[in-house]
């Protein structure tokens, strides 16, 4: 972080130092929310969770170097910027840090799927150039985001920020914390739609980012979804729309997937028309490179440097799309860090296109899903039904609408109650020149359950 002292800090927060003369101890080492995460100059941020309170671990983070507390209330024996709602206080803590960093451009990333992958690509392409900060996996709410702000220096150039929500307003709240020059709009599906209410509500707040770039920023928005293409009326800054089809001032077209749905595809629209390889697995990355394409270009980054990253650009957050390559040949493809209607289609297309003797999908329950809940899974058992899935493998509660339905259209279909009975049915099942894709919700395990898989082989996962 930008070297503050607590006194600066106690200010940008509205707090009170306890004790009151520790106003010129000098905060500039990472600022954390796991005190195992402390380091020398450390600031720790208390936060009182469903399970643990923070404050209780101030100890420890001491012992690790942490020189200070952002807490709601003081810690015997250690610095503390005391406050009355850690959460909003730490939000204003990031946009101190923005306002102290005189060069700094934010690019921000929304969308119901597709978000860290994208920012992850947009990264591998910005770091080479220039001091760039990322988030890490996918911090990517209210406090993941002031967590990847707080790593911004005096020498950033490129601060890349994806926006996650879970209702009408959070978009908006994160722009006031990162205020972005350039915003991505990647779709809008039916993720958190229990959540939402709604469709029209998600769009309502993925939107938030465009109403938030300055006059002189840059909206670039999917012209391949309908809503958000919508955005442009709530824009004041230009609008740069990517996409397949001609609306698209940036597209992409004849798309080529290999054997493994890593696509190849013409670029038009930024001179003359070039080919363009992805080093990423699926089709969907294709409108992923598009909006990267154009930030980066609006940017000032040479189209050569963008397409040769592009070529060998690989996943950076775990459980996504990661493809691992056995002894006995079976083939894991872990998706499993999460799932929603939209990306559980999505990695099943993918799957369709990979060459294989036998398809094999593992899917887990969606979840947030709300009153359709029920009625999304059969949907997917649907899709799996027309992906040319050989065998398919739900796990836990919830999953088995899935099979139901994809049984029902003929699929050959097994069913798991937890992912210790799923792990040993792979194991019995899986055989040489099958394709295994692991994909489910974050809280199901089926993430963890294919780095065992790879484990048991002898590999690393990851």
């Amino acid at each position: 972080m930008i070297a503050m002292t607590l006194a600066e800090i106690a200010a940008a927060v509205d707090g009170r130092l306890q004790p009151a003369d520790c106003g010129d101890i000098v905060v500039d080492g990472p600022v954390v929310s796991d005190s195992r995460q402390c380091a020398a100059g450390s600031l720790y941020v208390a936060r009182i969770g469903q399970f643990a309170d923070g404050h209780d671990f101030a100890p420890n983070a001491a012992a690790a170097g942490a020189v200070a507390t952002l807490g709601s209330r003081a810690i015997d024996g250690m610095p503390t910027v005391v406050v009355d709602d850690v959460q909003t206080s730490f939000g204003r803590l990031a946009r101190a840090v923005v306002d102290r960093a005189p060069d700094l451009t934010i690019v921000g990333i929304t969308g119901s799927s597709g978000k860290t992958s994208t920012k992850d690509l947009l990264g591998q392409v910005l770091l080479p150039l220039a001091e760039t900060v990322v988030p890490e996996g996918s911090l990517n709410s209210e406090m993941g985001v002031p967590l990847t702000v707080c790593r911004v220096t005096c020498d950033t150039r490129y601060l890349v920020a994806e926006m996650g929500a879970d209702g009408v307003g959070h978009i908006a709240y994160l722009t006031g914390i990162a205020p972005p020059q350039v915003g991505i709009v990647l779709n809008v599906g039916r993720a958190h739609v229990g959540e939402f209410g709604s469709v029209e509500a998600i769009a309502q707040t993925k939107g938030e980012l465009v109403e938030a770039l300055p006059d002189d920023g840059r909206a670039i928005l999917n012209a391949d979804d309908p809503r958000v293409a919508a955005m442009a009326a709530r824009a004041r800054c230009t609008v740069q729309r990517v996409g397949t089809g001609e609306s698209a001032g940036l597209r992409a077209t004849d798309i080529e997937l290999d054997d493994r749905s890593r696509a190849t595809f013409t670029l038009v629209g930024d001179g003359p028309p070039r080919r363009v390889r992805l080093g990423l697995f699926g089709a969907h990355h294709v409108g992923n490179a598009l909006a990267v394409y154009a930030a980066a270009r609006h940017l000032g980054v040479d189209a050569d440097h963008i397409v040769s990253v592009f070529e060998r650009a690989g996943a950076v957050s775990r459980w996504r799309m990661e493809i691992h390559e056995l002894s006995d040949g079976v083939t894991i493809v872990n998706d499993a860090y999460n799932a929603n209607p939209d990306s559980m289609g999505a990695a099943l297309r993918a799957l369709q296109t990979m060459r294989a003797e036998r398809k094999v999908a593992v899917l887990g329950q969606m979840l947030e899903l709300g009153e359709s809940s029920v009625a999304e899974h059969e949907a997917v058992g649907r899709t799996v039904a027309t992906s040319g899935v050989d065998l398919l493998v739900t796990v836990g509660a919830g999953a088995d609408a899935i099979g139901r339905a994809a049984a029902a259209d003929g699929v050959e279909w097994q069913h798991a109650a937890d992912t210790d009975t799923a792990y040993d049915l792979l194991r019995s099942v899986l055989r040489t020149g099958d394709i295994a894709l692991l994909k489910s919700s974050r809280d199901s395990g089926l993430r963890y359950l294919g780095d065992r898989l790879v484990e048991a082989d002898g590999k690393v996962a990851g």
